[in-house]
């Protein structure tokens, strides 16, 4: 009867020791990787962030950088969106000012840059053609950098990749429709 119960007594502490080593198997294995995904170091050097905006803020905007990148342009102007881009400008005239407006369709094109679409101008009540108001604007207006008038082809071009912003963090536009005030940009800010 001793032998039974030694016996017993040897098979139950190798069972309890078999178990107690396929739980300390168990606990020194890392966990599974489910859902859980390892992270990698961005492989470009930004990182993207995505804005959606309205025609009242971007009115701000491009305000506030006007005033900043053409402080001593020698003529007054002002851009404004509406259902489309409109210029507001001052023309001199002999010893007067003539009032000027033109009005453009905007397009935001795959690369991220935007087109400006001439659409109709005025100048006081004069009609003067719109490929010599174009080169007059682009020959006497301070243009910020990336702001690129083509007379010939009645638009303007704005390259966003040369707009300058701070911390060298670029824009690009993905829609531009100002009907809708649908309006959305990708920030690609730097990381390096």
């Amino acid at each position: 009867m001793k032998n039974k119960w030694k016996s017993g007594f040897i098979l139950l502490l190798g069972i309890n020791l078999l178990i107690i080593a396929v739980l300390l198997v168990f606990i020194s294995l890392p966990p599974k990787d489910e859902g859980t995904k390892k992270f990698t170091a961005p492989k470009k050097d930004f990182v993207s962030f995505y804005v959606k905006s309205n025609k009242q803020d971007i009115n701000k905007l491009i305000k506030y950088y006007i005033q900043k990148e053409t402080p001593d342009s020698p003529i007054n102007y002002q851009i404004n969106l509406d259902d489309e881009v409109e210029l507001y400008g001052l023309l001199p005239f002999f010893n007067d000012e003539l009032k000027m407006k033109l009005t453009f369709e905007p397009e935001a094109l795959d690369n991220g840059d935007l087109v400006l679409k001439q659409k109709s101008i005025s100048l006081g009540r004069l009609h003067l053609p719109v490929p010599y108001v174009l080169k007059f604007i682009s020959e006497n207006y301070k243009l910020p950098k990336g702001v690129d008038i083509q007379p010939n082809k009645r638009l303007v071009y704005i390259s966003m990749q040369q707009v300058k912003l701070k911390s060298d963090t670029k824009v690009k536009v993905n829609t531009f429709n100002l009907k809708k005030d649908d309006i959305s940009f990708t920030l690609l800010v730097p990381v390096k």
